[in-house]
C-alpha cells in the first residue's frame, strides 16, 4: 500500500511531499516525490493519560472542586462507578473507544479503576477494537498483575511502596499522579522512581531538575487542569528537559480528542507546532513502549490521513501548524491501523 500527499515525516516532524509505503502493517519506506495528492499524512495519536471509565458520567458534577469530582474513595466519579452495572460501564467505555479510534487515536494509556474487575471490564470494552491500550490497574497489586502496570492516585492518598516494588519485579509500568493540586505530593512521588508522572502542574524548578536528572516522562493534561481550576504548570520547562506527552484525562470532564488537546496546548504554551504534534504521538508511544507515533522506516504503520483540501484546511500556509491548531475529526480522510 502506498499513501501519497504531504507526509509529516521523521522525528523532526517535517512535512515533505511524497509517499509512505506500507507492507504487513509496517512502514517500509518514506519517499520524497512529486505527487498529485492534497492529503496530509501524520502519525496516529497516542493519548498518554485517560480515565475512560468516567464515560458513564459525562459532564457530571458541574461546579464541584477537583476533590469533590475525583478524589478516592468518595469523589463523585467513584460513587457513580460503584453505582453502575458492569454492562453500563462496558458500554460507556466501548463508545469512548470507538470515538477515539474514529478520531485518529491508535493507542491510549488508561488508569483503570475497579481493581481486577475494572481491568477485565476494559478488556471487554476493547474486544474487536483496533485500538491498543496500556492499562494500568488500580486499587490492588492483583489488578497490576492483570494489567500492564499500576496507576497510583497520588502519594498523599497512600503508601505505594509495595505496588512500586511489585511493578518493578514484574517489569511493568508504574505511573502516579503528582503535583495536580499543589506541591505536597511531588517529592514522595519522585521518591518512588516512577516510570511516568501525570500532571505536575505545581512542579517547582527543583522538581523539574529532578525529573530531568532521572529522565522521568510526564503526561500533561491542560484542558482537564483548566476545567478543574488547578492551573497549567511549567509545561515549557518540562518539555525542555524530559519527554512530555499529551493526555485528555477524565472523560467526564473532556472528550478524548487529541485534536482538541493539541490545539489547546499549542495556543496556551510557547511551543513549536512540531513539538506539540510530537507530544500527541511519539512521546506517548515511547512512554507506552509502542513502536509507533512517527513516520519512519521500520515503525508500525499507524497513520491518520487528513484531507488537505477540506474547507477547514485548504489554503494552509504551514501544514504542521494547521494540523496542530485547526484540524479536527471532520478533516480525516482515512485511518490506517
Amino acid at each position: 500500500m502506498e499513501i501519497e500527499g504531504t507526509v509529516i515525516a521523521g522525528r523532526a516532524f517535517e512535512p515533505i511531499e511524497g509517499r509512505v509505503v506500507v507492507e504487513n502493517g509496517e512502514i517500509t519506506a518514506v519517499e520524497e516525490a512529486s505527487v498529485d495528492s492534497s492529503a496530509i499524512v501524520l502519525p496516529a495519536f497516542v493519548n498518554a493519560h485517560t480515565h475512560i471509565g468516567d464515560s458513564l458520567a459525562k459532564e457530571a458534577g458541574a461546579g464541584l472542586s477537583l476533590d469533590e469530582l475525583v478524589a478516592p474513595p468518595d469523589g463523585l466519579k467513584h460513587r457513580l462507578l460503584r453505582a453502575a452495572s458492569r454492562e453500563e460501564l462496558v458500554d460507556a467505555m466501548d463508545r469512548t473507544v470507538s470515538f477515539m479510534s474514529q478520531g485518529g487515536t491508535s493507542a491510549f494509556v488508561e488508569f483503570r479503576e475497579g481493581g481486577v474487575t475494572g481491568v477485565r471490564a476494559i478488556e471487554e470494552a476493547l474486544t474487536g477494537s483496533s485500538l491498543d491500550a496500556v492499562v494500568l490497574g488500580r486499587e490492588s497489586i492483583e489488578a497490576m498483575y492483570e494489567a500492564d502496570g499500576y496507576g497510583a492516585s497520588g502519594a498523599n492518598d497512600g503508601d505505594f511502596e509495595r505496588e512500586r516494588a511489585a511493578t518493578r519485579e514484574a517489569e511493568k509500568l508504574f505511573a502516579i499522579h503528582a503535583g495536580e493540586r499543589d506541591t505536597s505530593d511531588i517529592d514522595a512521588a519522585l521518591a518512588l522512581d516512577p516510570d511516568l508522572l501525570v500532571h505536575m502542574v505545581h512542579a517547582e524548578p527543583t522538581h523539574v531538575e529532578r525529573v530531568a536528572e532521572r529522565e522521568t516522562p510526564v503526561a500533561v493534561c491542560p484542558r482537564s487542569n483548566l476545567v478543574t481550576g488547578v492551573g497549567l504548570g511549567p509545561v515549557e520547562a518540562l518539555v525542555e528537559r524530559t519527554t512530555v506527552a499529551l493526555g485528555t484525562d477524565n472523560v467526564m470532564l473532556n472528550n478524548p480528542s487529541m485534536f482538541r488537546e493539541m490545539e489547546f496546548a499549542a495556543k496556551l504554551f510557547d511551543l513549536p507546532a512540531g513539538k506539540v504534534l510530537e507530544m500527541a504521538t511519539l512521546a506517548g508511544a515511547e512512554i507506552a513502549g509502542l513502536d509507533r507515533g512517527v513516520i519512519e522506516e521500520g515503525a508500525e504503520a499507524k497513520l491518520c490521513v487528513l484531507d488537505g483540501d477540506s474547507p477547514n484546511l485548504a489554503g494552509a500556509q504551514d501544514v504542521v501548524r494547521a494540523v496542530v491548531r485547526r484540524a479536527g475529526v471532520s478533516d480525516i480522510e482515512r485511518i490506517v491501523y
